[in-house]
């Protein structure tokens, strides 16, 4: 637990950060989860786009649907990650794992019902955060060449 202020510049600090790891200039615009980042491809064009570069969709598209995934439904296929006895029964949960076409890193896993649809969790409303949130423009490519 902080018991001060946090930094004011923290977002920006963080933000820089990760641009650094990554090998591409598209600017981050946020994180949006562990190897993702929403970026800007121009001033009105935001994709999501994985540490290795692979571009899944638009921001507010759901990802999962880009993704490669690996479905986990028989008791074989859990017994690979599970002890004996303790995973779901195949016939009422499968585990959906989640990969980068691009560089094959889990990106995410979700425990749900067979035939349960692909869940966008998570639209970030980006333009509140920046004007109401922390005052700042939105980076662009143009912002970031200069």
């Amino acid at each position: 637990m902080m018991s001060d202020y946090k930094d004011a510049d923290r977002f920006q600090q963080v933000r820089d950060v990760l641009q650094d790891r990554v090998d591409w200039d598209d600017p981050i615009i946020i994180p949006y989860a562990e190897h993702l980042y929403v970026v800007a491809k121009s001033e009105d064009e935001w994709v999501i786009k994985c540490d290795c570069g692979h571009e899944f969709c638009e921001h507010d598209e759901n990802w999962k649907a880009d993704a490669l995934i690996n479905v986990r439904d028989s008791e074989e296929e859990y017994l690979e990650i599970y002890p004996k006895d303790m995973h779901p029964h195949p016939d009422y949960m499968e585990l959906r794992e989640f990969f980068c076409p691009g560089c094959n890193t889990l990106l995410e896993v979700t425990n749900v019902m067979p035939g349960y649809p692909l869940v966008h969790e998570f639209e970030p409303d980006i333009e509140t955060f920046y004007e109401e949130w922390i005052e700042e423009p939105i980076p662009t490519p143009e912002a970031r060449s200069t």
